[in-house]
């Protein structure tokens, strides 16, 4: 079953800030701000936005991936293999 999404009007917001901020950090769970009765913005803590972003730039590589694959573009996995090894061979 799906989570009911946490909601606040933005006058709630105003009243304490310092308290609505604790609460986000502390439960990770975003944050929906209304603003005449409409929704206007949602928080989240610094970490999940952190997460949320690395997580969008994996998808990024991974479709940017799927194009490069489609389009016949990339790198030979044995000639990578063979140039990382020789890499390797240099450093000892």
């Amino acid at each position: 079953m799906p989570r009911v999404p946490k909601i606040i009007p933005i006058s709630d917001l105003r009243q304490d800030a310092s308290g609505v901020i604790k609460r986000v950090s502390a439960s990770r769970e975003p944050l929906f701000i209304t603003q005449r009765g409409r929704a206007a913005a949602v928080m989240v803590s610094m970490k999940e936005y952190e997460q949320t972003q690395h997580e969008l730039e994996i998808l990024r590589l991974l479709a940017r991936g799927e194009r490069d694959i489609e389009a016949s573009v990339g790198f030979n996995l044995e000639a990578v293999l063979a140039d990382a090894d020789a890499l390797l061979a240099e450093q000892q």
